[in-house]
C-alpha cells in the first residue's frame, strides 16, 4: 500500500514540476487562458457534484441538495460567505431535524 502512495505522490510532484517547463508566452494566448478557466470551474462544479449527491457508490438525495441549492441562490444575491455557510447548514439541519 505504502508504495502506491509513494509512486502517486512522485507521480503528482513530477507533474507539478512539468508545469514549469511550460513556456510562459504558451499560456499569454488568449485559447490555452480560456480552457484554463474553464477547466478549474469544471473541476470544482464536478466535485461539488460528487460531495453532494454521492455516498459510496450510490447516488443520495439528502438534505445537501436543498442546502446548496440555498447556497447558490444567496451567491447569486452576494450575500457574504459565512452568512451562505451559515444559512445552508441551518437549511441542511432543519431538514434533518425533520425527516
Amino acid at each position: 500500500m505504502w508504495q502506491i502512495i509513494i509512486l502517486a505522490s512522485i507521480a503528482c510532484l513530477a507533474l507539478k514540476l512539468a508545469g514549469y517547463l511550460v513556456p510562459p508566452s504558451l499560456l499569454a494566448k488568449p485559447a490555452p487562458a480560456r480552457i484554463a478557466d474553464l477547466l478549474t470551474v469544471a473541476l470544482l462544479a464536478a466535485l461539488i457534484a460528487v460531495q453532494t449527491l454521492g455516498a459510496g457508490e450510490a447516488i443520495v438525495f439528502d438534505a445537501r441538495i436543498p442546502a446548496v441549492l440555498v447556497a447558490v441562490v444567496l451567491f447569486a444575491l452576494r450575500v457574504p460567505f459565512i452568512l451562505v455557510v451559515i444559512a445552508a447548514a441551518g437549511v441542511a439541519a432543519a431538514i434533518r431535524a425533520f425527516v
